[in-house]
Formats: C-alpha cells, structure tokens, sequence
C-alpha cells in the first residue's frame, strides 16, 4: 500500500513540473522585403524529438487538469446528460429504405441505420467494429445508398484521421458486398442509375520520395463496378474529359431521370464550382464529349436537378444569392431567375423534388422554407414548426416532399417530413429526447458595433432568471463563408445548468450569416475585420454587464484558430482564458502542410506579395510580443488531425510559453483523434470536461483550483 501511495505521489509530483521549453532554432528568411522568423521551423518534421516534446506538454497539462477535484465529477455530468440523448442525422430516403446515422442513448458511437418494412436495424455496428479491434475509435465518414435501395457505399476511418475506407453493403442483410477501397477520403458522390456502379474520389498514391504537399494533389473520379478495380474517369491525370489543374477535386453528380450528368471542379475550398455537362449513359466512355457549363466567375455555389431541369444556386450580381432554372443542353445565359437575391434574406440551399423545388433561405440566423411548385415560378412559403435552423435537408427528384433536421440553440434537433398533399411536418420519431424543457432556457439575438461601425450579429443564450456579470464562453469562427447557426449542444447546455454561467456566439465577418459581401468583408485584406468584430461583440458584452474580463472565455478551432489567436494577441487584455482547439495558427507555413494548397483560395499564398502580407497578418505566432501577459490558454490538438497539421498548434504553445507570460500556457493532446472528425462521444466528453474545468479554474471559481 505504501508503495502504491508512494509511485502516485511520484506521478503527481512530476505531473507538477512543467516540461522543458521548447529549443528555439531561427530559421530567418526574407519576404518581399519583410524579414520573417521561425523559431520552431523544426517541428514541422514532426520527428520523434518534436512528439516526444508534444507528449510531454500532453502529460503536464494532463496532471493540471486531472489535479482541478471537481473537474471528474462535472464531465460525468455533462456525459451523463448527453447520453440521454439519441440523436439522428443524415436521414435518406431510397425505394422506400430509410438510412440515417443514429448514436443511441449512452452509446459512444454514431451507427448507419436503416429502416424499412422489416422495422429498423443497424448496418454498420461501430461498437462491434471497435471491439474487434481493441476499442479503438472508428467513424463513419460518409455513406451514400444507391437508388434502388439495395446497396449503401460507406467511408469508416480509424483515429479521427479521416482515411477513410470504401465499403459497399447489402442494405438488407447487412453483408459486405465489396471493398474496402483505400485512398476513399472525400467520399462517393454518385451511384449509375441501374445502381451497378458507384463513383467516388480517389486520392493519389503517394510514393516513398512525395512531398507532404502532394497527398491532395491530383485526385480523380473512379467508376468501380464492385467486382473489378476502380477505374479513374475525371480528374488532372486521366488523359481524357474535362481540363482540370492539379490541385483541383473532381466530383461526379447524378440525379435519376435526367439526362445529363454533371462533372464538377472543386479548387480547394473555394466555394464557387466549375460544371461542365455529358449524356448521362456515355460518362464512363473516355470518348464523351463534356460540355462547358459553369466557370467560376459565374458565382455558382450549388445545383441541383430534376428531369431536363438544372437549378443553381448563385451570387453573381446577387450579395445573398439567387436561384436559376435552365433547360438540360441549354447554355447558362438562357437561365431564368426562380428566386431572386433580397437585401436580409439569404439563399442557402436547394433540393429538388418531384413536386416541387424546395429553397431553404435565412432572415438572420434562421430558417425559411421556400416552395416552387413544378412548372411554375410561383413561391410560397412553408410554415417551420418553430424559430429555429434547418441543418440538414434531403430530396430526391423522383419523390415528392421533403426531410428536414431542425433544431435551435436550445432545443434538440428532430427529423420531419413535409407532405405537400396535406401541407403539414410528420415527426419522423427518430432518435430520443429525454426528460429536458427548453423553455428554461432564453436566447437574446444582439448586435455589436465594430471598430468601423458595422453591426456584427451577437447571440447570447442563458438560463431564464440569470443576473448580473456570468462565466461567460464566446464562440466565434469567420472562414469560408461558414455561418454560425442555431444548433443544439448538451454539452453547451450541460455548461449552462452549471449556474452563473452563460454562452455567446459571435457572428463574425467572414462567415456566410448575411451572404457574399459578409463574407469577403472577412477575407485577404480584409481578414483582421473578422477578430476585429469579435474583439467587439467581447466588449459589447462587458459593457451590457453580462460579464467582466477575468469571467469572459474564448474559444473556436480550425481555421477560427486565426480569430482566436490574433483576437487574443492584438487584445491580451481582453479575456479571462482562451481555448483555442486545432489552431490555423501560423498562416505563414500553411501551404507548407498536407492540407495547404487546398487552402490557397480561402487564405492566399506567400508567394504572391499582397497574399503574403495578408497572410503574416492573420498568423498567430509572428504577433507574439515576448513581455506581454497573455491570457491563460489551452490549446488542443490531435496528432492523426489531416486538417490543421499538429505542429502548428505546437509552435503556437512553444511561442506562447517563450514569450514570458505569467499565465499557463497548455496544450493538450489527443493521441487518437484528429480533427475533431469522428472523435467519440467520450473523447468529445473528455474535452469538454476539460474545457469547462479549465474556464471554472480561471474564473477563480472557489474549489476549482488544481490541487498542490
């Protein structure tokens, strides 16, 4: 016994000194003029020396936070309450089979489901899948089921990397049909209308000699028959079809029905596609001629269609979108406008059904459902069973109706079928909603002024009652025209029933919630714009006086590590804490990373001098000032992230803690999670629970701090 209190005082003892620094290596270099310099170039080998330093970082802010007492009791809380949930998404509907992904009450994973005439079942077993592999994590990615609703294609990847493996299934047995195929990341796109042949993109494979930067680089569309390899059929390396450029994904679409199929090109995260159009029963051939369709310039962002009818969804000379219809084989120029773009409303989506084309648009931060009835341009709206965000939509052309998942921020998302023949929502009765009112709980939609006098939308959401300055944890992002909407967190509620506690979202610039301008007024030069509005919506805060600076906590991740991190460097006053998880925190070296080059639309590139003073002034690193007292900080980061490298992270805690700053500087790791992309629910708990851990601490909550 003594020997056992004796190894884990030993352990909490060395949990207790915090790692070396990291070794500061210059690597300076000239830029346009601008000398830059990298203390930590070296990490970017992530050699075992750089994990081995990451590991410990790991291992310190493991014991920090293992060392707060009350921080196990509260993730058991939040886990508890958010296993009382069941929650669906993704539902599809094919010849009368239902697919959805569903994570039962108190399961750790989301299974594929279907349900038909035989009742509902599960296709994809994650829990029997983990099992058989010593319990590591698995998610499934992506499924797409063919149209006759015989057969599912699904993406399965292990440790939140993303790499997923192409499987094909018997809908109704539940056996494997064919697969897995490698290199199947980015998913299936298209089944052959006899449901024969499924096409999906394909990663290259990667020699011994191949740079990082290469891994998404010339990827194609393959046919795969499921009895013989794949064979490539779109994309920069084919020989054949549309012209696309290295860095380019080719997509397949099909609707069945309609004549033509549409090729797509995806440059990186640009959302503005090319198309060009072919005879839907020649696409396989390499002698189909392809027909230019859409070019960038043509602001398309989305289509869809139904028979001879091809519908778009653009913001050419339409700031919050439009939606054209146009005849299959007639040019772009002869489109007509079905919905047009209205100042404070947004376009956000269209799914064509049999009956009718469906728009989704937004007044604000939420949801309004459009109706054109087929063959006419009349539109009308259909009434949402409350004020809320519709997050998820499916149609299919051949079918009238369609299927929503609808929540808010604070109640739990459903699925409901629209009936256009009796014009009501059916509930779908799908997943589980536990004891839980959302009536507690008051939403406040604000505005803020920002330094240059624009209202920046605040929503502020707390416990009904609440009074005076609150812990409060504002969210914010602002990349790729990406909107922050209403959407249902239990672990965000779990927060909010912990008392004195609120939680904000600040819809910045750069971010989609008022259409294309909002979103370039965050973008290349106007990128500081975006922690700029949420250096507002903080103070906005603060002087409404629902909170003070020691109580105010930020966090966002990924690309809103770029908000993050230069919000907190231009205003280390600012802020209690920061939680800044996946961090894009050096711009600087993105392009450098697997993930990079894809990028070069939304961030630019260093190799242009406009694009590499935009880029140095979004990077967190080069805007550490050595003597400043920055914020208490928890950084996080998967070492399987695809996404956001975990050097960059990495670098980003080395500088915080060279920098001097009397407050912790902590950074977590995850060993088997990446992105954040297919972490379980536990992981997802475990994080949490640390987050709020770490913000209680902070606060200087009584009890919370790490015991000695």
């Amino acid at each position: 016994m003594i020997a056992v209190f004796l190894a884990a005082w030993a352990c909490t003892a060395a949990a207790a000194a915090p790692p070396p620094a990291a070794p500061v290596r210059p690597v300076t270099e000239t830029i346009f003029g601008i000398k830059v310099t990298d203390n930590y170039r070296y990490m970017e080998a992530l050699d075992a020396a750089t994990i081995g330093w990451m590991k410990a970082q790991g291992d310190y802010t493991r014991g920090v936070l293992d060392a707060i007492a009350p921080r196990a009791a509260l993730t058991r809380r939040l886990a508890d309450f958010g296993a009382s949930f069941g929650f669906v998404n993704q539902y599809q509907s094919y010849a009368g089979r239902a697919f959805y992904m569903e994570r039962e009450p108190g399961s750790d994973n989301f299974d594929l489901m279907v349900k038909d005439a035989r009742g509902v079942r599960k296709l994809v077993d994650l829990t029997a899948l983990r099992a058989a592999h010593g319990g590591a994590p698995f998610a499934i990615n992506y499924f797409l089921p063919s149209p006759d609703g015989a057969k599912v294609g699904v993406g399965i990847s292990q440790g939140g990397s993303e790499e997923a493996l192409l499987t094909v299934y018997d809908a109704a047995s539940g056996a494997q049909i064919a697969g897995p195929i490698d290199r199947a990341q980015f998913g299936a796109t298209a089944w052959s209308y006899d449901s024969r042949t499924l096409y999906f993109v394909r990663l290259k494979k990667l020699g011994p000699g191949d740079a990082p930067t290469e891994k998404y680089k010339d990827g194609t569309v393959d046919a795969w028959d499921l009895k013989s390899e794949p064979v490539p059929i779109l994309g920069s390396t084919v020989g054949h079809g549309p012209a696309f450029g290295p860095n380019e994904f080719p997509a397949l679409t099909l609707s069945v029905g309609a004549p033509l199929a549409a090729a797509l090109s995806l440059n990186g995260v640009e959302n503005e596609l090319a198309m060009w159009l072919a005879p839907a029963a020649a696409l396989n051939d390499p002698r189909t001629i392809w027909t230019p369709f859409v070019v960038r310039d043509d602001g398309v962002t989305g289509a869809d269609f139904r028979g001879g009818e091809i519908f778009l969804l653009s913001h050419k000379a339409a700031p919050t979108f439009k939606v054209l219809s146009v005849k299959a084989g007639q040019p772009l120029s002869s489109a007509t406008t079905l919905v047009p773009d209205e100042p404070g409303r947004v376009v956000e989506s269209i799914h064509a059904a049999s009956d009718a084309l469906y728009v989704l648009v937004r007044e604000g931060a939420y949801s309004r459902l459009l109706r054109i009835a087929a063959g006419t341009t009349k539109i009308e709206t259909v009434a949402l069973p409350y004020q809320g965000h519709v997050s998820e939509a499916f149609t299919a052309s051949t079918v009238p109706g369609i299927a929503l998942s609808y929540e808010s921020w604070t109640v739990p998302p459903s699925e409901i079928s629209y009936d256009p023949a009796t014009r009501k929502f059916t509930d779908l009765k799908l997943g589980v909603q536990p004891a839980y009112d959302a009536a507690d709980y008051a939403v406040q939609d604000l505005m803020a002024k920002a330094h240059d006098g624009v209202a920046v939308p605040l929503t502020l959401v707390m416990k009904k009652g609440a009074a005076g300055p609150r812990i409060v944890i504002m969210n914010g992002y602002g990349s790729y025209g990406v909107s922050d909407l209403p959407g249902f967190s239990p672990r965000m509620v779990a927060f909010l029933g912990e008392g004195g506690t609120a939680y904000a979202d600040c819809h910045v610039r750069g971010g989609g919630e008022f259409g294309e301008a909002w979103r370039l007024g965050g973008k290349d030069a106007n990128k500081p714009n975006t922690w700029r509005d949420f250096i507002a919506c903080a103070e906005d805060l603060i002087r409404r006086g629902v909170t003070t600076r020691d109580k105010l906590f930020i966090t966002g991740g990924s690309a809103g590590g770029i908000l993050l991190g230069r919000a907190m460097t231009e205003r280390p006053d600012l802020f209690g804490g920061v939680i800044d998880q996946v961090p894009a925190a050096n711009t600087l070296r993105l392009e450098f990373s697997p993930d990079g080059p894809p990028n070069i639309p939304e961030f630019g590139t260093i190799t242009d001098p406009q694009g590499f003073k935009n880029l140095y002034e979004m990077d967190s690193i080069q805007h550490v000032v050595a003597g400043t007292t920055y914020p208490p900080v928890l950084i996080t980061t998967g070492l399987n992230d695809p996404r956001v490298s975990p050097w960059a992270p990495a670098k980003f805690a080395a500088a915080l803690q060279a920098s001097g700053t009397p407050n912790p500087v902590l950074l977590r790791i995850e060993a088997e999670a990446g992105h954040g992309i297919g972490s379980t629910k536990s992981q997802n708990d475990q994080l949490w629970g640390d987050v709020f851990a770490f913000v209680f601490w902070r606060a200087g909550r009584p009890g919370w701090q790490p015991a000695p």
